[in-house]
């Protein structure tokens, strides 16, 4: 079972797989910090010195009130749509590239070495 296990996870695709998964969680944490440190600042200011973050709408009185924490959805959903649009430019760049290689026509086959001998003497059969 170990070997069939370690046979599994070094297959080429899960080790891909594992390294996108990675390198999209690290991407996230990115997006993370552009929305909420760079974007939604100053759309708060133009807002009239708002923190989304701190935007929320309290359910009850007292101390232990719940609150709908919407500033925070805000950002939320920007980081979303933020990568949203980077995974459509990534997939459309992929789509791209591979309509240009079918475009492309095939190279034709090279002629085997029986062709190329027989092509030789008909060539030599024709100068006589």
């Amino acid at each position: 079972m170990l070997k069939e296990f370690k046979e599994f996870a070094m297959r080429g695709n899960v080790v891909d797989m594992a390294v996108g998964i990675i390198i999209g969680a690290a991407f996230g944490k990115i997006v993370s910090s552009l929305v909420s440190d760079v974007i939604m600042p100053p759309i708060g200011i133009v807002m009239g010195s708002v923190s989304f973050s701190d935007l929320s709408l309290a359910l009850g009185e007292g101390e232990g009130a719940a609150a709908l924490n919407y500033g925070m959805f805000i950002d939320t959903v920007v980081n979303f749509l933020i990568v949203a649009f980077a995974v459509f430019l990534l997939i459309r760049a992929i789509n791209s590239m591979k309509r240009k290689e079918e475009e492309q026509p095939p190279e034709p086959p090279k002629p085997s070495k029986e062709e190329q001998l027989l092509t030789e003497i008909r060539d030599l059969l024709a100068r006589n």
